[in-house]
């Protein structure tokens, strides 16, 4: 596997997963995109104060790491996609994607219910069909956070039904990414600060 292309931070405080050579890719062919995330993941801290009160339509931890990727270039983006049968057009829908960069997608799934996994899935694995995305990111929270989340008295805010590594795992590997590349990042205790 190429995760060992990684900085040495990202692989000792991420649990991450990889399909179909995504981080070759994003190295060799997307340098600069590649540089990005790496930078903006070694920076990222998980901090206490983002978890102790709820509320608000997009989470801390996701404006922590969208507001930097927007800093250097990459944008929230809509498809606007069609498939033409018998010269008639037909609608194909896309879901917006939350950071997007030079044919890279990248999702960050924090707290939702869990079927957004679902549609980010099928959305890269589109965007891939029509070779408008060669790698699909996901940032995720993975499993031991739960002792947190229970420890600041908030458990039940961050339930077995939200978006969490063990509900990502076995979707990707049944097959839901279809052909494209991904590479999943899992935001582990160790990013944990008491702030």
């Amino acid at each position: 596997m190429s995760t060992d292309l990684l900085p040495q931070f990202i692989q000792d405080n991420y649990e991450i997963h990889e399909w179909k050579h995504a981080c070759a890719i994003l190295a060799q062919d997307f340098p600069n995109e590649w540089k990005d995330i790496c930078e903006v993941l070694t920076a990222f801290r998980f901090k206490k104060s983002w978890i102790s009160i709820g509320g608000g339509r997009k989470s801390k931890v996701s404006e922590a790491i969208d507001s930097e990727l927007y800093n250097r270039g990459w944008i929230e983006k809509k498809f606007d996609t069609e498939i033409l049968i018998d010269k008639k057009p037909l609608a194909s829908p896309t879901h917006q994607v939350d950071c997007f960069k030079n044919r890279i997608a990248l999702e960050i799934e924090w707290n939702n219910k869990d079927p957004f996994y679902d549609r980010d899935l099928n959305n890269f694995r589109l965007l891939f069909d029509l070779r408008t995305v060669s790698v699909g990111i996901i940032i995720t929270r993975c499993d031991d956070l739960q002792l947190i989340f229970e420890s600041v008295g908030r458990g039940s805010s961050y339930g077995s039904s939200t978006t969490h590594m063990r509900k990502l795992l076995p979707r990707i590997l049944g097959g839901s990414g279809g052909g494209c590349p991904l590479l999943v990042f899992g935001i582990t205790r160790k990013l944990y600060v008491e702030d």
